[in-house]
């Protein structure tokens, strides 16, 4: 995986319409799972118990949060791309998240972008960027959607 760099609005919006990569695959273990689990007070069986996730779901094991997956966003966007000289970036908005498929316990997933705008407001960087979190040996993506974060360049 080649990591982006981008350091001003200008740079950003040379990208507008284009893929800008993927991450690299991060497995979902039990232990992430359960971490989230406690962090979210989200403790539904499907998540933890393993026994009878292989028992009773079509899935045959534990499956991850949906918002689990939501929330390697950012870890895994930071793979994808760096925009360094920002004051701060803000997440803004998610429209669209539609999740497509379960994320079984040990499966490896990685996040696919494509910048679909950039939009001046005054000088913040408003960018929607289409996100895809693939689930390798799979057909189906984890979810699809378009994130919308701003970005405050230094002058």
């Amino acid at each position: 995986m080649s990591q982006l760099t981008i350091n001003s609005l200008e740079e950003l919006e040379s990208y507008q319409g284009k893929e800008l990569g993927v991450s690299d695959y991060h497995t979902i273990t039990q232990e992430q799972i359960k971490k989230f689990a406690d962090a979210t007070l989200d403790h539904q069986w499907i998540h933890l118990d393993e026994n009878r996730a292989t028992i009773e779901t079509p899935f045959r094991s534990t499956i991850a949060h949906g918002y689990l997956t939501v929330s390697l966003l950012p870890y895994l966007w930071g793979q994808i791309v760096k925009i360094g000289n920002v004051k701060m970036q803000v997440n803004y908005e998610i429209e669209s998240l539609r999740f497509n498929q379960a994320v079984t316990v040990n499966s490896r997933v990685r996040l696919r972008a494509k910048m679909l705008s950039v939009k001046n407001l005054r000088g913040i960087a408003k960018t929607q960027i289409e996100v895809t979190l693939e689930i390798e040996n799979s057909r189906k993506p984890a979810y699809t959607g378009v994130v919308t974060f701003l970005y405050h360049f230094n002058d």
